[in-house]
């Protein structure tokens, strides 16, 4: 990986445009250009700042105005890759559907396997069927449904009212909370049936040593194991509309609220997954103890940092070597699946970096990834990151794949409630998920300070 030599801008735009629709390869033009005028501003800055310590006013609103416009073109592209990976979705499925006569009884087997689980109860395609038409009709009319429709709907429901969201509406809100979750899209996510997930690490190495032919073995230390288990907890949403908009036929229920639980979910459980405590919520990485890189081993129970070298901010010399520092105090084996991770106003800071060599360290990414490459390895812009002041941990590098552990439990559950809140109906609507810290080694943090 090259981090001092930066790879010319447009030589990635080219080879990011092979084979890209027209919306990509506008987009990919657009980020180049930003990019560019990026640069030139921010030089123009620092030159300032050069020779009469501090650049003025219109240099630097002039640079703001910059950074929003390469903002929206990293944007544009990563809107522009996901339209054309939906088209290429779209021509897959309609060529599968012609394959099998036009016939999704495949996945409705699946779909019906997994609501058996989900539900405890074995159902078949057409107790599937019926129990979607059921749930339709009851979130439109809430109690005013026949025998048939409550026996169907049985199946999936709860002493205090609840029902199970079927799985295709259940598996649109957990892939539109993993679209817009930072944490789901580089953190190991897996679904359980339970109420917890258990596991084991490996909190020492074993010890050896070298022998003659004959010399007497002394015996070796023991690796010591220990324990990690993630239980799951309650995360609700209350969505609601008016009953006149549920009246109308041409509105598509769970279309809506798989939109408006997802939204709300995702801003919940992002949170709770970087900074939450424990109780009641997952806890997040930034909740755990800490220690400086410079002690001897890195203990099963904190995560080590790198300090920044000032406070409330980089380093005044060579700032760019600290988050040098902090990538490389990563292990290699992590560093092949590492991500940073800050918020927006911290990437803005990173970006105005360059190296010795006069290189930027921040570099656009071509192909759909906003954050942008820092020193080669890619930036997931996650807001509940704190900004930077004294003594914050607004910047993490690490694999968070092999640290982080998020637990979902399946199945999503919705209740109908008509009285509390007229005209509206509210959808009480609840999943239950986890997450926690399993491997301290894999996630690297920078402190912005001095020790």
């Amino acid at each position: 990986m090259q981090y001092g030599k930066n790879v010319p801008v447009e030589r990635k735009a080219d080879a990011a445009q092979d084979g890209a629709s027209p919306e990509v390869k506008t987009a990919v033009d657009n980020l180049g250009k930003a990019f560019t005028e990026f640069k030139k501003a921010n030089d123009e800055r620092l030159k300032q700042i050069e020779a009469k310590g501090a650049s003025d006013a219109v240099t630097e609103q002039k640079l703001k105005n910059i950074e929003a416009e390469l903002e929206k073109a990293q944007k544009s592209l990563d809107d522009a890759h996901k339209k054309q990976a939906e088209r290429i979705d779209q021509l897959e499925a309609a060529a599968k559907r012609s394959r099998v006569g036009g016939s999704d009884g495949e996945d409705l087997d699946k779909k019906a396997a997994d609501f058996s689980l989900q539900a405890g109860v074995e159902v078949n395609v057409d107790g599937l069927k019926a129990y979607g038409a059921a749930l339709n009709r009851y979130m439109r009319q809430g109690g005013h449904i026949g025998y048939e429709e409550q026996k169907a709907l049985s199946v999936g429901s709860n002493p205090d009212g609840g029902y199970l969201v079927r799985p295709d509406t259940s598996g649109r809100i957990v892939q539109l909370v993993y679209e817009t979750s930072p944490m789901r899209q580089v953190a190991n996510v897996v679904t359980i049936g339970t109420d917890a997930l258990e596991g084991i690490y490996d909190n020492d190495e074993a010890s050896s040593g070298w022998v003659g032919e004959t010399q007497a073995r002394t015996e070796t230390s023991s690796p010591q194991l220990g324990e990690w288990r993630i239980p799951v907890h309650e995360l609700y949403a209350e969505p609601r509309v008016t009953q006149k908009i549920l009246d109308d036929a041409m509105f598509n229920v769970e279309d809506w609220l798989a939109g408006k639980v997802s939204e709300k979910l995702s801003r919940t459980e992002n949170a709770a997954f970087i900074n939450g405590d424990g109780i009641r919520k997952p806890r997040g990485f930034l909740n755990h103890d800490k220690q400086s890189t410079k002690q001897t081993k890195s203990a099963f129970s904190k995560l080590q940092y790198v300090v920044s070298g000032k406070s409330a901010d980089f380093a005044d010399a060579d700032p760019g070597d600290k988050l040098i520092d902090l990538m490389f105090s990563l292990k290699n084996a992590y560093r092949n699946g590492a991500v940073w991770m800050m918020n927006r106003k911290t990437l803005a800071e990173v970006r105005k970096l360059k190296d010795g060599d006069n290189n930027y360290l921040w570099q656009p990414n071509f192909e759909a990834k906003q954050g942008g490459l820092l020193l080669g390895y890619s930036v997931t812009e996650a807001e509940d990151m704190p900004d930077i002041e004294a003594d914050s941990f607004s910047i993490a590098f690490g694999d968070f794949n092999a640290g982080y552990q998020i637990v979902d439990r399946m199945g999503v559950r919705i209740l109908r409630d008509a009285l509390t809140a007229k005209p509206y109906v509210k959808f009480y609507t609840t999943k239950r998920v986890g997450g926690d810290v399993i491997n301290f080694e894999a996630i690297k943090l920078m402190k912005f300070g001095t020790s």
